[in-house]
């Protein structure tokens, strides 16, 4: 709980949680979020997707809004009116003579060398973290190119970009093995397979023109690299199904949606399992899976009228090895499932099918998929997934966050904790400078490690903070300057924390460096120093 003494806690409107689920039985009296029931409209659009600005867009309305000098400033309290004040502290630009800005200073040179971690070492100031670069020279097409999933295995960090799947050792960024594929990777799941296994999902076709399937399933041990069964994606009628296409994996369960429909398959050999039903004579189609340690979620969209006001979305979770029915969860009506951000305990978004784009709610269920709180994040500011615009995958919801007991949420400018048992805001710190903030994880139940992404001209930082608000940070670990042009590049990427370590890395790659100022490093990492 906040201290009622803190002059930056605000409380806003109060929250009026809904006791239990108000969708339980169908036909009923609905209930929600004391949202008015929404007007008729006309016929709803295509069912997938959602919120509006990606992180491209993005980062060019906050390039286009401000270009702060060098220098590390501190946050406002939240609720103050008076912004913070600049620290007096300076930080200092990258070694060399190139500026960190995405656009260099008018004669200055192109940021084309990608410093090594030697390099980095080298340059390294008193009281900045240790740091490794990894560059990754394959040629890649002149497009903006999916970085997909981020996964952590034993002492790697590993990623597929293109046609290559590539680990990197944690300690150093060494490269440990790659696997280069036939065609281009255009599906992953969130999660590995318990012992460190996944399948990736590749064009049907070597070249990059439209119309190309996403068909080929390739199993990989993200151990070793070995490369292990192959197979082409089932296709029951229209083979454009699988143009786009979304997996999970649950255990040794590996789960794929596509088309309206979804079905499971054995990891530990490619068979098939089961089809996740749809229901409602059709009405109801599987949209999106989500994994993590043995459970299986899909989420649904029901079209049972042309006014999506009277539209749904459900929830079910499934036995992954069974395909039995555990429990199923249905929105309020003229509501659709958005992005889960937790698959234990069930926290997901739910958003309003009127205004896909800014009316969104967090919900939470129990064990037994009984609704628990539902809450609006918005009186905060805060923007559905951090503002990276939700995506197609409803895993993972960047920005947000579950553990031990909060709720984290983080975006541009502002990262704050809720309660996951009442919804109530507890507490939380805005910055001034247009910076993006990131939970990294909580820390004793009451505070959380946070990452403050680099600037256009100062790099960024990862510090503890907690109820006490603004000005108590404790455990700052400065990135650094070395290295800030290219964690900028990668300001509303994947990030993964372990073992006190940070790893970064883009979502997406341009393989035209030649309009770009700064050269595109493909994942960068820090630690505290020794």
């Amino acid at each position: 709980m906040p201290d009622a003494q803190q002059p930056w806690y605000t409380p806003g409107p109060p929250q009026q949680p809904v006791p239990g689920n108000p969708y339980a039985s169908e036909g009923g009296a609905q209930q929600g979020f004391g949202i008015p029931t929404p007007a008729p409209t006309p016929p709803p659009p295509p069912p997938r997707r959602r919120f509006g600005r990606g992180p491209v867009v993005a980062a060019v309305v906050a390039l286009v809004l401000v270009v702060v000098a060098g220098g590390v400033y501190g946050f406002t309290d939240w609720g103050r009116d008076d912004p913070a004040k600049p620290v007096v502290k300076k930080s200092p630009g990258p070694s060399g003579s190139a500026s960190p800005s995405r656009t260099p200073a008018a004669g200055a040179p192109k940021l084309s060398h990608i410093p090594t971690t030697a390099e980095v070492a080298a340059a390294r100031k008193p009281g900045e973290a240790s740091a490794w670069i990894a560059d990754d020279k394959t040629d890649i097409p002149k497009q903006i190119n999916k970085v997909h999933d981020l996964w952590i295995v034993g002492d790697t960090a590993v990623q597929a970009l293109y046609r290559k799947v590539t680990a990197y050792r944690l300690s150093d960024g060494a490269e440990v093995w790659s696997v280069t594929l036939p065609s281009a990777v255009c599906e992953t799941p969130a999660n590995p397979t318990p012992d460190g296994k996944v399948v990736v999902f590749r064009q049907e076709r070597p070249d990059n023109e439209r119309g190309n399937r996403c068909n080929r399933m390739q199993m990989i041990d993200l151990k070793t690299g070995k490369q292990g069964w192959q197979k082409k994606l089932d296709e029951p009628g229209d083979q454009d199904d699988t143009l786009i296409v979304y997996s999970a994996i649950s255990g040794d369960v590996l789960s794929v949606a596509r088309g309206q429909r979804a079905v499971t398959y054995r990891m530990d050999d490619g068979s098939k399992l089961h089809k996740i039903p749809s229901e409602k004579k059709g009405a109801c189609f599987p949209t999106g899976v989500a994994g993590g340690a043995a459970r299986l979620l899909v989420s649904s969209d029901c079209m049972v009228s042309m006014d999506r006001g009277k539209n749904y979305g459900q929830l079910r979770e499934f036995d992954p090895r069974t395909g039995k029915l555990l429990w199923r969860y249905r929105t309020k009506t003229g509501w659709s499932f958005g992005a889960l951000i937790s698959m234990d305990p069930v926290v997901f978004t739910v958003y309003n099918n009127e205004d896909t784009a800014k009316d969104w709610r967090i919900t939470v269920l129990d064990p037994q998929g009984k609704h628990r709180v539902t809450f609006d994040a918005r009186d905060k500011g805060f923007e559905h997934c951090a503002g990276s615009g939700g995506g197609d995958d409803i895993q993972p919801c960047r920005g947000a966050s579950v553990d031990k007991g909060l709720i984290m949420l983080g975006g541009q400018n502002q990262v704050g904790a809720y309660d996951l048992k009442t919804g109530k805001f507890l507490w939380g710190i805005k910055d001034n400078r247009l910076r993006m903030l990131y939970a990294l994880r909580a820390e004793g139940g009451t505070s959380m490690r946070i990452y403050e992404a680099a600037g256009p001209s100062s790099p960024g930082r990862t510090f503890l903070m907690g109820p006490k608000g603004a000005g108590t940070e404790t455990e700052v670990v400065k990135h650094p300057a070395a290295t800030a042009a290219w964690e900028y590049e990668m300001f509303m990427g994947h990030t993964a924390y372990v073992d006190g370590r940070l790893v970064l890395t883009a979502t997406h790659m341009s393989g035209d460096e030649d309009k770009k100022p700064v050269r595109e490093a493909r994942m960068l990492s820090f630690a505290a120093s020794p």
